[in-house]
């Protein structure tokens, strides 16, 4: 009893920051204690623990990469802890354990929302148990569409239970932008089937755009008072004009950059889904129609610095967030033109927002160039390939070059930490170390320093 007391207290005494990064590290513990149960594998599987806690890792952070074949080393057992444990890590820790602490019929106090605010990135704590509820709904309402059209879909190519299987996976996997497969070899065998990779751009899309930007949509679409007029917030705005410019953007330079290479001699719409959806997929997604080595290495940069820019905030993507792009590259543009404030859709921009971009934008700079030159010195593949491996798992993506299973030990520890920061977020990484100081009474004396 006084053990607990004092574990207790040890909690009570933690920032709501520090506890987001603890409940993420039990969660892939527990996930581990799951994925490594012998059940849980193929007859004769036999997993070491770096593997296991890799998995989990990457379950947990909603990513996929993997140092070992899913398909073929997960049972059915498995492939259902894997999908429970995607889905657990892509609505969030605080969400869902909020929504059992409701249905038990527990009060949520001052202290859980303010957890549930710092792990869905919100400013306010008003409506946080409503958007709580709201997030679960909407995204259980489209993962069970995804997995009845898909199930349904596939049992021109499955036998029923095997089709509705990879349904139900491939739902959750898709809308969480978790990456993980049991096809074994993602979406290729689909490569030629435009409904298949059509349904799972909707579901990457909607676990990517921002939980906010659903619910709101939600809201529009499905208001009873048609004479109120629904306003969609800035941050909704901001976040979908980003994140499809980014999509059409990332597709017409594929294009242009593999013209005259992978997409030589091939029929228009072929060119259009391939380019379509790999850029979609380095959102946050991870899945892919094609082998990503049959690109030029131009390609492979290129597609490294959308999965570095990532999903949306308050979404189950990583990266430095799309918003935190724009703000950057508003500021860079409202500078250069001799500007103070930064002025989006006829509303001004915090302070404090545009610092928190500068700030996320410059440590995850720093943070993958370390990881890139760390991993450059101790594994033994291109710098190309360990530039994709790295803002793969930082953006939570989940898309390789085929180097994940051969990496050191070193190497799958480095990439297991980039994941867990491109899950919880810069923020809360640095906000852990935060302390509350008093605000000064005096301030000394300013003096310029010469830039540039």
């Amino acid at each position: 009893m006084w053990v607990r007391r004092k574990s207790l207290r040890w909690l009570n005494q933690l920032s709501p920051f520090q506890l987001i990064a603890v409940y993420y590290l039990l969660a892939v513990t527990i996930s581990s204690i799951l994925i490594g149960l012998p059940v849980a594998h193929q007859p004769g599987v036999e997993l070491d623990f770096i593997d296991v806690l890799f998995t989990a890792v990457s379950a947990v952070s909603v990513t996929g990469l993997t140092t070992v074949p899913t398909a073929e080393t997960f049972s059915t057992t498995g492939v259902f802890i894997l999908a429970m444990v995607l889905q657990f890590g892509g609505i969030g820790v605080m969400t869902l354990g909020t929504m059992v602490w409701l249905v038990l019929g527990k009060k949520i106090g001052m202290k859980e929302r303010r957890l549930i605010m710092t792990d869905q990135n919100q400013t306010s704590f008003q409506g946080m148990v409503r958007m709580v509820k709201e997030i679960v709904l909407v995204v259980l309402l489209i993962e069970m569409i995804g997995f009845l059209t898909l199930g349904t879909y596939y049992l021109q190519y499955f036998e029923p239970g095997e089709a509705y299987l990879q349904g139900f996976f491939g739902a959750i996997s898709a809308m969480t932008n978790g990456g993980f497969d049991i096809t074994g070899q993602s979406l290729v065998p689909f490569k030629d089937d435009y409904f298949v990779q059509f349904i799972n751009i909707i579901l990457i899309i909607s676990g990517a755009i921002g939980f906010p930007v659903l619910i709101e949509l939600k809201e529009y679409l499905f208001h009873n008072n048609r004479l109120k007029t629904i306003q969609f917030s800035l941050f909704a705005k901001l976040t979908t004009i980003t994140f499809f410019v980014l999509v059409v953007y990332g597709m017409v330079v594929i294009v242009l950059l593999e013209f005259n290479h992978f997409f030589a001699n091939k029929a228009w719409h072929e060119i259009f889904f391939y380019a379509l959806f790999q850029s979609v997929t380095t959102r946050s997604g991870g899945l892919s129609t094609m082998d990503i080595n049959q690109f030029t290495e131009q390609t492979q940069l290129f597609m490294s610095s959308l999965m570095f820019i990532g999903a949306s905030p308050s979404s189950v993507g990583g990266g430095i967030r799309t918003t935190t792009f724009a703000l950057v590259l508003i500021f860079v543009l409202t500078f250069a033109r001799g500007g103070n404030h930064i002025r989006i859709f006829r509303r001004e921009v915090h302070n404090e927002d545009l610092n928190k971009a500068v700030v996320v934008t410059l440590m995850a700079l720093f943070l993958c160039f370390v990881s890139v030159m760390l991993l450059s010195i101790t594994e033994p593949y291109s710098m190309n390939e360990i530039i994709f491996e790295v803002t793969s798992a930082f953006g939570t993506v989940g898309l390789s070059l085929g180097i994940t299973p051969g990496l050191t030990s070193f190497g799958k520890v480095l990439l297991m930490l980039l994941m867990f920061l491109g899950r919880i977020g810069i923020l809360t990484f640095l906000f852990s170390f935060h302390k509350q100081k008093p605000k000064g009474k005096y301030h000394y004396p300013k003096e310029r320093i010469i830039i540039g």
